[in-house]
C-alpha cells in the first residue's frame, strides 16, 4: 500500500497529531503533498505544539500588543514570534528560530551591565532609528581604559537540552582607535564551570595592518601564532542586519535551571574607543 495513501485515509485530527510531533520546516513541506495536507498543515492543533510552553508569558510582555489583536490562529502567533519582538519595556528582544522553533533572546545595551556606562565622559547613550536596531537606544564608547561588559540570564527561559552561543552585538564607529591593539577576555560562567577564550574587537583592513607591520611588528602574524599555540582568537563577523558580531562562547541549556554569566573584559590600561553596542543575543547554535 502507498504510504501516501495510507496517511491521507486518516481522520484530519490524526493527520494532526502525526504532524505535530514532527517540525515547523516539516509541516511546511507536508503542505506540498496534498489539499488534504494543505488544511491539516494550518490547524492550531499543529501550530499550538510548535510554540514554546510560555508563550503567553512572552507576549504578555510584548511591547507592541496593538499588532497582536490581528493574531488569529496559532500559526499567525508562531509566525509573528519568529521576527523580532521587544519585551519588557523594550530592553530584551525574543525570537523564535524559523525551522526548528528554539527560543533566542537578545538583551539590549540597557540590560547588560558595562563599567562607567553612566558618565559621559567614557560612554554615551544614542538614540537608535528603527532601521538600524531592534532597540531604541545603543551605547557608544567614548574612551575607556577599562572594559568590563557583563550579561545574565538563566536556562529556564531557553529551550531545553540545546546547545546555545552567546553573541557581543557590535559595530565600529569611523572614530574608532585602540580596539585592536591587545585581545580581550570573553567568557562563559555557569555555576562553577568558566569557558574562557580571547577576542579582538575589530580588525584592520590589508593596508593598515601592512602599515602596522611596517612601523611596530607583524602583530597579525603574532596573532596566528597564538592561534597554533591553542589560543582560540574571536574576530567580529558580520551579520545580516548590518551589526556585526563577536562569539562570547557557548553553553548546553538542560532540564534545569541555571544562570549563565556572559562577560568581555580588556583591562590593560589601553585607551580604547569606538565600539557602538546593541546588545548580547543568545541563540541556539549553528542555526
Amino acid at each position: 500500500m502507498n504510504p501516501t495513501t495510507s496517511i491521507l485515509s486518516l481522520p484530519e485530527d490524526c493527520v494532526s497529531t502525526i504532524l505535530s510531533h514532527t517540525s515547523p520546516q516539516d509541516v511546511c513541506r507536508f503542505s506540498l503533498v496534498s489539499t488534504t495536507f494543505v488544511t491539516v498543515s494550518n490547524s492550531n492543533l499543529v501550530w499550538k505544539t510548535f510554540l514554546p510552553s510560555d508563550y503567553e508569558d512572552i507576549v504578555s510582555r510584548a511591547v507592541n500588543q496593538f499588532s497582536l489583536k490581528f493574531i488569529t490562529s496559532y500559526k499567525q502567533l508562531y509566525r509573528l514570534l519568529c521576527r523580532s519582538l521587544l519585551i519588557d519595556g523594550g530592553n530584551k528582544s525574543f525570537m523564535l528560530e524559523k525551522y526548528s522553533g528554539k527560543k533566542s533572546y537578545m538583551l539590549s545595551a540597557r540590560e547588560l551591565s558595562i563599567a562607567w556606562s553612566i558618565d559621559p565622559m567614557f560612554w554615551s547613550w544614542k538614540s537608535a532609528p528603527e532601521s538600524e536596531s531592534r532597540f531604541s537606544e545603543v551605547i557608544e564608547m567614548r574612551t575607556v581604559n577599562w572594559l568590563e561588559i557583563e550579561g545574565k540570564i538563566t536556562t529556564q527561559i531557553l529551550t531545553p537540552n540545546t546547545t546555545y552561543a552567546a553573541y557581543l552585538v557590535m559595530k565600529i564607529s569611523h572614530r574608532a582607535y585602540g580596539l585592536d591593539n591587545a585581545p580581550s577576555e570573553v567568557s562563559i560562567v555557569i555555576g562553577n564551570k568558566v569557558k574562557r577564550r580571547k577576542a579582538y574587537l575589530c580588525y584592520k583592513d590589508e593596508k593598515k595592518r601592512n602599515m602596522e607591520t611596517l612601523f611596530y611588528g607583524n602583530r597579525r602574524n603574532r596573532v596566528v601564532q597564538e592561534q597554533e599555540d591553542g589560543e582560540n582568537i574571536q574576530v567580529p563577523c558580520k551579520r545580516e542586519d548590518g551589526w556585526m558580531e563577536i562569539e562570547i562562547g557557548e553553553f548546553f541549556s538542560g532540564e534545569g535551571d541555571e544562570e549563565i554569566e556572559m562577560s568581555v573584559m580588556e583591562v590593560g590600561h589601553q585607551l580604547k574607543g569606538g565600539l557602538v553596542l546593541e546588545g548580547i543575543e543568545v541563540r541556539p547554535k549553528n542555526t
